[in-house]
């Protein structure tokens, strides 16, 4: 689906089926120098039992052209012009990673919008190592490389997968790969230097779940845990699974969707 945000196309994966506003909607937000694939699995069993789902290429990412946006701010405004142009009044948000930041960040900005707030692999607030932002400043394949090794656990580095013959450390790699140049670091950047108050995570009224990995490298479950007691009324979940959950247990994070956004 093609929808104009800010005067700029963006694509936005439905799931396999045709989008329609009068559903309730989920909108998917993908993490750092990734696209919509990263929500195949959940997206699609959504669009097929009884909702909507958007699960856009932020802009710069994917199908979406540019320019990016450089900050959590940013980027959390131009979700909300998404449920706009898609004609909605409202919507559930699930974030992953990057994703989950610009989720709440947008859930502060545009509360009212928000009707649900999913927040997978989160930590506020989510500090990059030198090392890291430094690689991906020069677009280097080290930087690739973090990314796609620390955003898997131990287990699934070993060649272990959902989906029989397919490596995920090969497939993670691959798509950070076909990020363009520069917003690898970008999105480093701007998870770096997003610092909310602590106030306005404390204010929101909607129903939030915060699904953690235990055996994230990333963002540890310690992370998720700090987050989920700052919200009152926060569901926290712990997934036997390192921080790229909805590859490497997307059963079991399906699962905890379908039980918090029904």
């Amino acid at each position: 689906m093609h929808l104009l945000v800010d005067g700029q196309p963006a694509y936005a994966y439905t799931g396999g089926h045709a989008f329609d506003a009068t559903l309730p909607t989920i909108v998917f937000v993908h993490g750092a120098a990734f696209d919509h694939s990263v929500w195949q699995w959940q997206s699609r069993y959504f669009a097929h039992h009884g909702h909507s789902v958007l699960v856009p290429d932020l802009p710069g990412h994917g199908r979406s052209p540019g320019p990016l946006r450089e900050s959590i701010g940013a980027l959390a405004d131009w979700i909300g012009g998404l449920i706009d142009s898609a004609g909605l009044k409202s919507a559930m948000l699930v974030g992953h990673s990057m994703g989950s930041l610009v989720a709440l960040e947008t859930a502060i900005r545009h509360g009212p919008r928000v009707q649900r707030l999913a927040l997978i692999g989160a930590a506020v607030p989510m500090a990059v190592g030198e090392a890291f932002l430094a690689a991906a400043r020069d677009d280097s394949p080290a930087g690739l490389d973090m990314e796609a090794v620390w955003g898997l656990s131990r287990s699934a580095l070993l060649a272990s997968s959902p989906i029989p013959g397919a490596s995920l450390l090969g497939a993670a790699r691959s798509l950070n790969a076909r990020s363009n140049p520069g917003v690898l670091h970008a999105d480093l950047a701007a998870c770096h230097a997003y610092a909310p108050p602590a106030r306005s995570i404390r204010a929101l009224a909607m129903p939030v779940l915060v699904l953690a990995g235990r055996r994230d490298q990333m963002t540890p479950m310690k992370a998720g845990e700090a987050l989920a007691r700052e919200i009152a009324g926060a569901r926290l979940e712990i997934l036997d699974a390192g921080h790229s959950m909805m590859s490497e247990a997307p059963r079991q994070t399906l699962a905890a969707l379908r039980a918090f956004l029904r």
